[in-house]
């Protein structure tokens, strides 16, 4: 069955920019509704649910959007598993995948003995979310993760010049995505400091100000869950915000199915794609796939129009950057659990997908695994020792002219990069 959104018909279109020709305002008049799913036999049996997005949709070229999808009703993969009716009013319980899922299917329960103590992971997102501090200590007790908090030093929130008190306006779409990167940084490095940086607005240039505050900062693991349409700026962005040797920096590669975003199409960045989770009767006891619903609603890949290949990116369809480098879960319908109480729809527990969901995941992969040496480029790591991720070899998400561009495949492809992680051994230098 299909998963499907609840958007307006607005909120519905792609907005990728297509080709090197359209800009990204271009694409949003270009793109349609979501129509038949693939026939992909892995997601045909995927659960029921309706979801929305949590962010506004890019209205100019150099805007982004948040990638944080928020699951309306129906019933998850969760709540299948465990034999939870569905409950779609109901936020007072979690019904999405928790810390110990997440650790369990990617390797991660005995993967570093000291989970992640002394290092910092920064969220870089736009605007403010008052309350963030306080829904990430909810998300935490529950799951019995240690207190991350300002007064123990573990939590800091600023704004993009680094001020602790001069902090954007409040916005309630981008306080879900803030609410989204906290609680997967928590589940999946519990010890890991986390440094929120706010950007004053969704342009590029403004959360490019952020990342370079959040490096400035300290942290090592720098996680961004927000893209936008190509432009001929990249390269400018590029080397003025992402070229920061020895830190990991990951970056949604998107949620309208088969085509390149920005920053993930950066050569400087780790970019995520998303899968769809789900527990099996394998030896590793869980089993993923490309997520995708249909040709304009899954995760991101594809060639770059602009931007040029890493040293690193040897496959030979594409002669700039190829998206994805990995993935992690994305699919709504078998999401994550998040706490948010801010604004009309934070109203306690939900669950969430997107590659908003696998971006911060994998930054807290890369602080489990240790400080990256100095010079060098984390996004090269996994492409050193492919054998230690799990190669997702099944599912689509849309339709190209280079099968692996949006077709999963043994070995490297476009959806899922060199696959999910598999303990630490990818992620270190």
């Amino acid at each position: 069955m299909r998963t499907t959104p609840t958007d307006s018909a607005a909120g519905r279109r792609r907005w990728r920019r297509i080709g090197s020709a359209v800009t990204a305002t271009a694409a949003l008049l270009l793109t349609g509704l979501a129509t038949a799913a693939h026939a992909d036999t892995a997601r045909a049996s995927a659960p029921q649910v309706t979801w929305t997005r949590s962010c506004a949709l890019p209205r100019h070229q150099g805007e982004m959007a948040c990638n944080a999808l928020r699951v309306t009703g129906g019933r998850t993969a969760f709540q299948q598993q465990h034999g939870i009716s569905a409950k779609a009013a109901d936020a007072t319980s979690p019904s999405g995948y928790g810390p110990a899922d997440l650790r369990a299917a990617y390797g991660l329960t005995s993967a570093s003995a000291n989970n992640g103590t002394g290092r910092t992971i920064a969220i870089v997102d736009a605007y403010d979310d008052p309350n963030a501090e306080s829904d990430l200590a909810a998300y935490r007790s529950h799951y019995g993760l240690p207190a991350c908090t300002t007064a123990n030093g573990c939590f800091k929130k600023v704004g993009q010049t680094g001020s602790t008190t001069s902090l954007p306006a409040p916005n309630s779409g981008w306080a879900a995505e803030i609410s989204l990167d906290l609680d997967m940084a928590g589940a999946v490095c519990p010890n890991c400091h986390i440094t929120l940086v706010e950007a004053k607005s969704a342009t590029m240039t403004n959360l490019g100000t952020a990342v370079n505050e959040a490096v400035a900062l300290g942290a090592k693991y720098v996680s961004n869950s927000y893209g936008g349409g190509e432009s001929s700026a990249d390269a400018t962005y590029d080397s003025t915000y992402f070229n920061h040797p020895g830190v990991a920096i990951t970056v949604s590669a998107g949620d309208a199915g088969y085509g390149a975003e920005y920053p993930a199409a950066s050569k400087y960045v780790t970019a995520v794609g998303g899968t769809r989770l789900t527990t099996s009767s394998t030896t590793r006891g869980w089993t993923e796939s490309v997520w995708s619903t249909s040709s304009t609603e899954g995760t991101g890949s594809g060639c770059s129009a602009y931007d040029s290949k890493p040293a690193w990116q040897t496959d030979t369809g594409c002669a700039r950057r190829t998206i994805a480098d990995v993935s992690a879960v994305a699919d709504p319908a078998t999401g994550v659990s998040v706490y948010d109480t801010y604004g009309a729809d934070g109203q306690g527990w939900a669950t969430y997908g997107g590659t908003s969901a696998s971006a911060p995941i994998i930054a807290s992969v890369y602080a489990l695994a240790g400080t990256p040496s100095s010079g060098s480029y984390p996004a090269a790591f996994p492409y050193a020792n492919t054998s230690a991720l799990n190669d997702v070899t099944s599912g689509s998400n849309g339709t190209c002219a280079t099968s692996y561009f949006c077709t999963a495949r043994t070995g490297y492809d476009g959806p899922t990069g060199w696959g999910t992680p598999q303990g630490l051994g990818a992620f270190t230098g």
